[in-house]
């Protein structure tokens, strides 16, 4: 129904609280047609992937009691010349998906990507220790993923290099049992890359043209400072 309604207008979300209703519902259909009744474990990716997994999380409680939450932190690797341009992403522990056509063809030195990759694995660090500091439950701990369905949710997917670069970890490191990547929106190419990360993708737009950005699909993309995802984890009693 939702990709019917997109194809004949611009699909746009009031904000991201909005995405992830719609996201939820769609979520829902999945796991009742498919039968996934386990244990889930929603994970939002920072910053703004928080906020839509927080609701898609507490939509799905509302007919599973067995939703855990949690956040998982990748970062993108960026063209030296363009830095809203991903060229990769990669995780704390070095876990790195890189795009070699689009290096090959912006012509990006090695030195460029191992110093690139050094910077946002500090960030990483920084954004764990800032969010686990106060924490009164275990935040960034996947031990018990292979007995679940873990659902990987951000706000948007632009080039899916950080959803990439985390579905990769996930699965090496943590298996769960079905892994589903869900987004408000992903242009068509990119959705092609997600399906090949993942046992399911979900996503509510997927335009085959005239995408510049996750941005232009929302009328408020405000950026989320790090207090907000700190509120929502307050608010789920993981932070005092």
């Amino acid at each position: 129904m939702f990709g019917a309604i997109s194809r004949r207008f611009q699909l746009k979300f009031k904000d991201r609280a909005a995405a992830g209703n719609i996201l939820a519902e769609i979520l829902k259909d999945r796991l009742n047609k498919g039968k996934l009744e386990e244990c889930i474990v929603v994970l939002g990716v920072p910053r703004g992937g928080v906020v839509t997994a927080d609701v898609v999380a507490r939509k799905l409680s509302s007919s599973n009691d067995a939703v855990d939450f949690d956040i998982i932190v990748p970062r993108k690797l960026t063209d030296p010349d363009n830095k809203e341009q991903a060229i990769g992403a990669v995780m704390e522990d070095g876990t790195t998906y890189l795009d070699e056509e689009l290096i090959s063809m912006l012509q990006i030195t090695p030195d460029y990507i191992e110093k690139e990759k050094a910077e946002q694995v500090q960030e990483i660090r920084r954004r764990n220790a800032l969010y686990s500091i106060n924490a009164t439950t275990t935040i960034n701990h996947y031990e018990h993923l292979k007995d679940k369905i873990a659902i990987l949710v951000d706000d948007g997917a632009a080039t899916g290099a950080t959803l990439i670069a985390a579905a990769r970890w996930l699965k090496r490191k943590h298996t769960p049992k079905y892994l589903i990547i869900a987004v408000p929106v992903a242009p068509k190419d990119t959705l092609k890359l997600l399906k090949q990360e993942a046992d399911a993708v979900e996503v509510v737009t997927s335009p085959s043209s005239i995408f510049r950005s996750v941005e232009q699909f929302y009328q408020d993309f405000r950026q989320v400072p790090d207090d907000k995802v700190m509120e929502i984890l307050r608010n789920r009693n993981m932070l005092v």
